[in-house]
């Protein structure tokens, strides 16, 4: 696929894209790459789209500034808006993955007019609550270890994911789902400091994943480090601080969702208890048996799921 940097406010993102089209932009989440939309991309450009996918902010080949405060959600949709500016388009629709969707649902409130269409993956929409994320996070879980406040502490999680690149994306790529042997490492536990050693050391890579492509991630990873990604979940407090404006706020324009139904973020929240803020919601689909990773493990039923959803806002455009 063609590769190329696009360039602004002293970041420089890596972005891969196949097509032509209507844009299409795919946002990763963690700890992931524009890679991780490999099966997704060349099934939209096929379908007449231009399928666009950057590394996020902190990733892969794009910058990863040092300031915590620079993977602020102002700073990453402005990613994005800057990334369709640079397509020379108004607007496009916007997909994203775990963080990535979280990215996506916020340029769809910012931004709407931008935004043609949202597709969030394994996170749900969540509205702004009453009181900031974190601080609340500490109250519930209070006395147990929960991976989001272990992020919390620069340099912490950094060392220990750092340490062993190779242990982190095997244990992560192979064991973030929630089963009867394996329940993952993302949901609240009683005790324990350590975030890796809630997943369990795979016997076997998952028929998925074969291991030119973990080496992929490894070798990524190994490169840059997870800081950058570690960053986003240290800007969820300042998030809340810088949007008060969203109190209330309903996406308006049209929407999506995909998850596994062995994903361990839908285990903590239903997804049907966003569609009452989706105004235009098109549908949510559950991939059964497939992990948080759905796109990856699941991309025939993801891609056909997509370009349902695409498709019927091509509809939408014929019949203006």
């Amino acid at each position: 696929m063609p590769e190329r940097t696009v360039s602004h406010g002293g970041v420089a993102l890596h972005v891969v894209e196949e097509g032509t089209g209507p844009p299409v932009v795919f946002a990763h989440g963690f700890p992931e790459l524009a890679y991780s939309w490999r099966h997704q991309l060349p099934a939209v450009a096929a379908a007449g789209f231009r399928a666009v996918a950057p590394d996020q902010r902190g990733y892969g080949r794009t910058s990863r500034p040092e300031p915590v405060t620079d993977y602020d959600i102002e700073h990453l949709t402005g990613d994005l808006i800057a990334l369709l500016d640079d397509l020379g388009e108004q607007r496009a629709v916007f997909v994203g993955h775990d963080w990535g969707s979280m990215v996506v649902w916020h340029l769809a409130l910012l931004h709407p007019d931008r935004v043609a269409g949202v597709c969030g993956m394994s996170v749900p929409f969540q509205p702004r609550p009453p009181v900031p994320p974190v601080s609340a996070m500490r109250a519930r879980f209070a006395g147990e270890f929960f991976y989001i406040l272990h992020f919390q502490e620069p340099g912490v999680a950094d060392a220990e994911l750092d340490a062993d690149p190779g242990r982190t994306m095997r244990r992560l790529l192979s064991g973030t789902r929630v089963d009867r042997d394996a329940p993952g490492g993302l949901l609240p536990t009683g005790s324990g400091t350590g975030f890796l050693d809630r997943f369990p050391e795979p016997d076997a890579l998952p028929d998925w994943l074969d291991q030119a492509e973990l080496d992929h991630y490894v070798a990524e990873f190994g490169r840059t480090g997870f800081t950058g990604g570690l960053n986003w979940y240290r800007n969820l407090d300042r998030n809340w601080e810088r949007t008060p404006h969203l109190a209330g706020a309903r996406v308006e324009v049209p929407s999506f969702f995909i998850a596994g139904s062995a994903d361990p973020v839908v285990a903590m929240g239903r997804p049907s208890a966003q569609e009452e803020w989706l105004a235009d919601h098109r549908g949510s689909v559950l991939v059964e048996g497939a992990g948080h990773w759905v796109q990856q493990e699941a991309p025939d039923e993801v891609n056909a799921a997509l370009l349902g959803f695409l498709d019927s806002l091509d509809h939408d455009e014929e019949t203006r």
